[in-house]
């Protein structure tokens, strides 16, 4: 009997600090982001609204959604992430790895069984020469 009770007991042990927990730990802090929104701050909303943040009032605030100056007033808890966005990080490092790509050829140290070196403009084709072979 006790060692059903203390397996209870334990299971609601993990089940709090796995579960509730840590969700009571997110909460908080978006909470707290939401309560320091500021002019200027570039958000997202829950919706996928990017946009920087013009006015802040007690519940709502106003952001700019382009360079039209389209603006839109919403509640804040429709706030989901300020500051840089995926999306442009993905692009960011789109274009570091384009430029990492060596401008020459670069060749194998060892050759290959017909005996020639391959180079890596051998394997590599861009999507231009892809394009320009259709």
């Amino acid at each position: 009997m006790t060692e059903s009770i203390l397996m209870l007991v334990l299971m609601l042990a993990i089940f709090y600090f796995m579960l509730i927990r840590p969700e009571n730990k997110r909460k908080k802090a978006n909470e707290e982001m939401r309560s320091n929104l500021k002019k200027g701050d570039t958000v997202t909303t829950i919706g996928g609204i990017v946009g920087t943040i013009v006015k802040v009032n007690a519940s709502t605030i106003i952001i700019e959604t382009s360079e039209d100056r389209v603006r839109m007033e919403l509640t804040k808890w429709a706030v989901s992430s300020t500051g840089v966005q995926a999306s442009e990080q993905a692009e960011a490092k789109k274009a570091d790895k384009k430029k990492e790509l060596p401008d020459e050829p670069v060749e194998f140290s060892e050759p290959t069984s017909t005996g020639t070196t391959i180079s890596v403009e051998d394997i590599v084709v861009s999507s231009d020469e892809a394009e320009e072979k259709k």
